[in-house]
């Protein structure tokens, strides 16, 4: 849906929402508990509470935020579950980066040394019609 502008409508979804907690140890991370709500604030106990992990992942390029769900029922659990599901989240998120450099290293063009880019006529010019 659209406003008179044009601009897409920005609306909050009622049946979605979400009171958030934030615990953090100050030290390593953060746990979010997400408790699913009604529109009128009280428990939607249709819906499982939610608990997502903040860490960051020092890089040579800086700190690399990470953002991971933990599967846990409570906040006890999820505390005991914090350091496994951020080390997952760390191991994937270095192989996103080496597929990354994967891509990006195989998307680079090579002359052939015949003069030509790949093969093609030209010496690699740029040409504009």
């Amino acid at each position: 849906m659209q406003n008179q502008s044009g601009a897409p409508e920005v609306k909050m979804d009622t049946d979605a929402l979400y009171l958030e907690e934030v615990f953090t140890d100050q030290k390593v991370g953060t746990i979010r508990k997400m408790t699913p709500v009604t529109i009128d604030g009280t428990p939607d106990a249709n819906r499982p509470t939610l608990f997502l992990g903040q860490a960051q992942m020092l890089t040579p390029a800086g700190a690399l935020p990470l953002n991971f769900e933990i599967e846990a029922a409570t906040l006890a659990e999820a505390v005991e579950k914090f350091s496994a599901a951020a080390q997952d989240s760390m191991e994937k998120t270095i192989e996103e980066l080496k597929e990354m450099r994967r891509q990006q290293a195989s998307s680079l063009v090579i002359p052939d040394g015949a003069g030509g880019m790949g093969g093609m006529p030209g010496g690699g010019k740029i040409q504009m019609p």
